[in-house]
């Protein structure tokens, strides 16, 4: 793997200095107040076709340029165009920062968004992407925004409530769907009340949320991914945030170490956040009639905490060292007693060499997460998981094409134990190393725009290794419509332990792929395969209406060929611990979106099936939401827009549930055969329908509405009050039922609040 990386660079490094006839000229656009990046910027050679848009860390490419002299010229709505005179000689590279003031009006060279021109030169199918000032346009619970709150309203994603809730993406269960913070995998993003993630918006620069059909760069999971990226600390000065609401507090702080250099792009900044909740505490003074626990409170704790130290280089280059500490607890008071914390850190970096048309960039990183839960059925459970992921990518710019290539090399260790109702443990310790590399490679021809990758995924301790080709497609129609299709095959080694028939899924386990035999759905016969695989297929199209209006249209298919899970049904030591099964999951999700500065309107709808088939019957997930519809809508208004009002109402199907049939006494046999079966005192056992799932839950809907005003004290200071009521209308929406008491237990019903938050 180093001789590979080495000569990689090496291939790479030497192209760049033969590289002839025509030259490249790249940089960066920041602000230059702030030194923030300017994000999907329009960076063009003016009076000729050649340009670029700015990606995430406001950085640009344009090569294939012919000789000669141009005015380099950078636009962005809000900001002066600024325009820089540039020589490009034979085979020279050029690199160039470009400073951006903000605007006080609109400038007409600038009539089309950033955003929409990305669109027509990425191909973006089944990808979702989200920034801060989205998660803050929902309303929110505690008058705290929220990721968990905001992902719920996407097309595909299916949430199952507000207590131990999950995200279920197209199909695909949560360990089917990889959560990444700047490259690492974080195992549990949400904590057990499902108002909130372990990420604290205010630190996030931007989320992709790729649905399906992604590309090679991305793997390790069949489903989904879920890339969360932070931006850097404040680079000019201390700043921060304070807040406080009936659910939580929490406090940033950001600030220069070394201050922003307009002239060279230059800077050293720290980030700090951390958040605890306090809804245990303060619910039996403010929530006492939504309390459902015996203790007289919402069960709920928790606390994050997040660093980041980023250094920029005057040549674009930069480093970025992170680090986190989540902690999560439930206690339902004689039910069950769920426990699960995690940390971690890492080193990120992206380097620009200056003889060579590339860019490298790769992480180092480590995590560990721990969890236990224990119930009154006695039987105690525990899972942890922990390792590293070490990555080094390239990538290499060309006139209308790009080309990037990796590797990853990952290992972790799992440690898991549970015991089944009938005594039998399942168990398992064991170290795993997963070796892979993509290429993936984008161009753009007239109209359409093609992506096709490999990847390649080795599982050493199987050992099973994987080919996964990928492709992506679109086709720009013209400057509004855009056809796109992908598909490709999957894999992924890990495990979940969550059963579908728990009254509460607040344990999350984790398990490695079995390295013994695995038996094919419903037969005596061997897998050929020990490895989870799936493949996709997505097309769509998207139209621009309007210039503020939006409409997108995805039909989706994901054949899950392979998915093994934990044999919960064995009954005696000899039985295997795993089993498999196929499914399928398809639908289709619209998308209708309109946006002004001052109005949001957004409006979501999926149809989807999810089925399983575990070689005895073909039966709907627990997850099967065959309708889902969202709508938000969010206005500005008031002397410099200092109010804002917020409205978002979901409704979704029933979700499918396996029926009682009858009880039976459940007798354990402590005592072997002397064990008293007349006057004994043995537990209840149920008798489960055998049409698995074969019933459906009511139909769930829910309002939930804000209003925000905001105080300005000065240019650096401000204070936002929001006043908050989810479910508004105290919809009641069942939780779980417990089938041996025979009562009820719905989710949380109407909750107002009042936050603040204080900027400085």
């Amino acid at each position: 793997m180093t001789r590979i990386i080495f000569f990689s660079i090496a291939f790479f490094m030497l192209s760049g200095a033969l590289y002839g006839q025509k030259g490249t000229v790249r940089g960066k656009v920041l602000d230059k107040v702030t030194g923030e990046p300017i994000i999907y910027g329009n960076v063009l050679l003016e009076g000729t076709t050649y340009g670029n848009n700015t990606d995430l860390d406001g950085f640009f490419s344009i090569s294939g340029v012919p000789v000669g002299n141009y005015n380099l010229q950078a636009t962005y709505l809000g900001y002066d165009t600024v325009s820089v005179p540039i020589a490009i000689t034979d085979g020279g590279l050029l690199y160039e920062l470009i400073n951006l003031e903000e605007s006080s009006f609109d400038l007409g060279i600038v009539n089309v968004s950033a955003k929409r021109e990305q669109a027509r030169s990425d191909v973006q199918i089944s990808k979702l992407t989200v920034t801060p000032a989205q998660i803050k346009s929902l309303p929110s619970t505690g008058g705290e925004a929220d990721i968990a709150q905001y992902l719920a309203v996407l097309p595909g994603i299916v949430f199952t409530g507000d207590q131990g809730g999950q995200l279920y993406i197209r199909g695909g269960s949560p360990i089917q769907n990889r959560v990444l913070l700047d490259g690492m995998t974080i195992y549990n993003p949400f904590h057990s009340i499902g108002f909130f993630s372990v990420f604290e918006t205010e630190t996030i620069k931007n989320v992709d949320v790729l649905t399906g059909g992604f590309d090679a760069e991305y793997g390790g999971r069949i489903s989904a991914i879920v890339d969360i990226k932070t931006r850097e600390g404040n680079k000019n000065r201390l700043a921060g945030i304070v807040s406080a609401n009936p659910f939580q507090g929490k406090v940033l702080l950001e600030g220069p170490i070394k201050k922003f250099n307009p002239e060279t792009g230059g800077s050293t900044s720290f980030m700090f956040t951390a958040k605890h909740s306090y809804i245990d505490q303060t619910s039996p003074i403010l929530y006492d009639y939504a309390t459902t626990d015996v203790s007289g409170t919402l069960p709920f704790n928790f606390t994050d905490i997040y660093g980041k130290l980023s250094m920029a280089g005057g040549n674009g280059s930069k480093v970025n060292i992170f680090g986190f500490n989540h902690q999560d607890r439930v206690n339902f008071q004689n039910v069950a007693d769920l426990n699960w914390k995690a940390n971690g850190g890492g080193i990120n970096f992206t380097l620009i060499p200056s003889g060579s048309n590339l860019t490298v960039d790769g992480i180092v990183a480590f995590s560990n997460y721990d969890i236990s839960l224990s119930e009154d059925d006695g039987r105690p459970r525990s899972s942890g998981i922990g390792g590293f992921n070490a990555a080094l990518n390239f990538t290499s710019f060309g006139n209308n094409s790009q080309f990037k290539y990796g590797f990853d090399l990952t290992g972790f260790n799992t440690n898991f134990m549970f015991e089944n109702f009938l005594g039998n443990n399942i168990s398992q310790e064991s170290f795993t190393t997963e070796i892979s590399a993509f290429l993936k490679y984008k161009i753009k021809v007239g109209k359409l725009i093609i992506e096709p990758s490999f990847r390649l995924q080795y599982y050493a301790s199987l050992p099973q290794l994987s080919p996964e080709p990928r492709i992506g497609l679109k086709y720009n129609i013209n400057d509004r419509l855009r056809f796109k299709a992908a598909g490709g095959l999957y894999s992924q080694n890990l495990i979940s332990s969550v059963n579908e028939r728990d009254v509460v899924n607040l344990f999350v386990g984790f398990l490695s792929g079995p390295e013994e035999a695995i038996l094919q759905p419903g037969t005596n016969e061997r897998t050929d395969t020990k490895i989870q695989t799936a493949r996709h297929l997505v097309a769509g199209f998207e139209i621009d209406l309007t210039d503020k209006i939006e409409f997108n249209v995805e039909p989706y298919y994901k054949g899950f060929t392979q998915i093994i899970n934990i044999n919960r049904n064995k009954t005696i030591a000899s039985d295997p611990n795993f089993a498999a099964e196929t499914g399928e999951a398809y639908g289709i999700d619209f998308l209708l979106n309109y946006n002004t500065p001052n109005l949001l309107l957004w409006f979501t709808y999926s149809y989807g099936f999810v089925n399983r088939d575990d070689g005895f019957q073909v039966y709907p997930t627990i997850f099967d939401r065959r309708h889902n519809f969202n709508s938000l809508v969010t206005y500005k208004f008031g002397d410099a827009n200092a109010w804002e009002a917020s409205a978002r109402w979901n409704f979704g199907t029933g979700f499918p549930f396996t029926q009682t049939q009858g009880f039976h006494t459940l007798f354990n046999f402590e005592d072997g055969i002397p064990t008293d079966i007349v006057e004994g005192n043995p537990d209840l056992g149920v008798i489960f329908s055998s049409d698995r799932n074969g019933g459906r839950l009511p139909d769930y809907h829910r309002l939930d509405l804000s209003v925000k005003r905001t105080f300005i004290f000065s240019e650096r200071s401000k204070l936002e009050a929001t006043l908050s009521v989810t479910n508004a209308y105290d919809r009641n929406n069942i939780f779980f039922f417990d089938r041996e008491s025979f009562e009820r237990v719905d989710q949380l019903p109407i909750l107002p609040s009042l936050g603040l938050a204080f900027h400085f």
